[in-house]
């Protein structure tokens, strides 16, 4: 009776756990049990192989619903529409320079090197890259049914947002297609939800298969892409998003800093852009001078579409993945990770795993092995606090510019400390 008891106080604890404490438990085991069995730790394998394929079966629709989605609950009015498309314009080209500064570091600190890691099955065949002009063109499916079945992610995003475009253009007449998509998205969005619980256990499968072939070489790389993915990102914020708020807005960009330490700070321990957005609106208005419509507009907007420090990550663990298992990138393919990355960052915003879901996303287009997965699956908690805060302080940057560029932006607010400072001097 009271070993009974102990059992169901021990599942209560675990259930109750966060996920991404049950991951690193699953990493850390996996390790232990792979580097003290060896070769054997093997069969532990096909439960990680389990998880793989559970998170592939996601990948098609989870990005083609959420995208149509995504599109299509912009509102049409001529100012919001403006707005918008100052946003995304800022959001998307904000995300493709994360991923290249990501791509850069990762490229100068090669922290998968010496790995000599092994592909499972067969390693892609060395071919001819394609050019610039046939990756351009290979973006437009001839046909979208294919594309959907044969997993063509960069194909997928393209179709989708046309028809987000398309249906959100229909207006009345296409509200009954926008509610299926919208109860797809939200299926889809649970699936997620329920792989997931899942990842302790494939984490732990892997990790123990990686661990026992490779021991201990496996874990000082981890340490390095850590390091490598937070001065990425402070790169990105500190040079970056200041360079932006001093040229375009003409402000001073010590003012935006001070305004987003109370935001960031919340989003860095909770890891959650949504959870964050209470702070991040507060923020905007009451220390940046952001009017309320475009707060109200550009702050959800950018909770959902922009996602630059989870692009940074993707770049950092795509390259590290691949100098990990000796596999030499083409420059298409650095183009390839890029807009892959910007573009899929509008359908997987705000879904529970969603840095293991994108890179799932562009390991898959470039053709890197998933397996890959495992190794940054264990650390994801501790980049993610770090991705989460650059996305938080990327939505705060885009409103203040916006708002600026609108005559909308209180400037007595955002330089109040400044003019404090003036008067105590006078």
């Amino acid at each position: 009776m009271q070993q009974a008891t102990v059992g169901g106080s021990q599942a209560g604890v675990w259930g109750s756990m966060a996920l991404w404490k049950k991951i690193l438990i699953g990493m850390v085991l996996g390790v232990i049990i792979g580097i003290a069995m060896g070769p054997d730790s093997a069969i532990f394998k096909p439960i990680g192989t389990l998880f793989i394929n559970a998170i592939k079966m996601l990948i098609v629709p989870l990005v083609f619903c959420s995208l149509v989605v995504g599109v299509t609950s912009m509102q049409d009015t001529r100012k919001m529409g403006r707005i918008g498309l100052k946003s995304v314009v800022l959001y998307l080209g904000t995300t493709a320079v994360a991923i290249s500064i990501g791509l850069a570091m990762a490229t100068v600190f090669m922290p998968g090197s010496g790995l000599e890691m092994s592909v499972t099955e067969a390693a892609p065949a060395a071919k001819e890259a394609p050019t610039l002009v046939q990756t351009l063109l290979n973006m437009i499916p001839k046909n979208p049914i294919g594309a959907l079945a044969a997993g063509n992610i960069l194909q997928i995003i393209v179709f989708a947002l046309g028809l987000g475009i398309a249906l959100t253009l229909c207006g009345e007449k296409a509200q009954p297609a926008v509610k299926v998509f919208e109860s797809l998205a939200e299926g889809m969005y649970k699936l997620t939800e329920l792989v997931m619980k899942l990842a302790p256990y494939g984490v732990f499968g892997l990790m123990a298969w990686v661990a026992g072939k490779y021991g201990f070489d496996i874990l000082m790389p981890l340490i390095k892409v850590i390091a490598v993915a937070y001065i990425g990102c402070l790169i990105h914020v500190l040079v970056f998003y200041t360079g932006l708020v001093s040229v375009l807005g003409r402000l001073n960009p010590v003012r935006y800093l001070k305004g987003l330490i109370n935001p960031a700070s919340v989003a860095f321990t909770t890891t959650s852009s949504s959870g964050t957005l209470p702070a991040t609106i507060k923020a905007s208005r009451e220390e940046l001078g952001v009017s309320k419509g475009i707060s109200s507009f550009v702050l959800p907007l950018g909770a959902t579409i922009n996602m630059d420090g989870t692009a940074l990550y993707q770049g950092v663990c795509a390259l590290f993945i691949a100098q990990a298992f000796g596999i030499d990138l083409a420059f298409s393919d650095y183009l390839l990770i890029i807009m892959t990355s910007t573009l899929a960052s509008i359908g997987t915003a705000g879904v529970p795993g969603a840095g293991l879901i994108m890179l799932s996303l562009v390991l898959t287009t470039v053709g890197l092995p998933i397996e890959g997965l495992a190794i940054v699956a264990g650390i994801d908690r501790i980049l993610d606090m770090a991705r989460t805060s650059v996305n938080v302080c990327g939505d705060l940057m885009v409103s203040v510019l916006v708002s600026k560029s609108e005559n909308e932006l209180d400037e007595a607010v955002y330089n109040a400390e400044s003019s404090k400072k003036e008067l105590e001097t006078a």
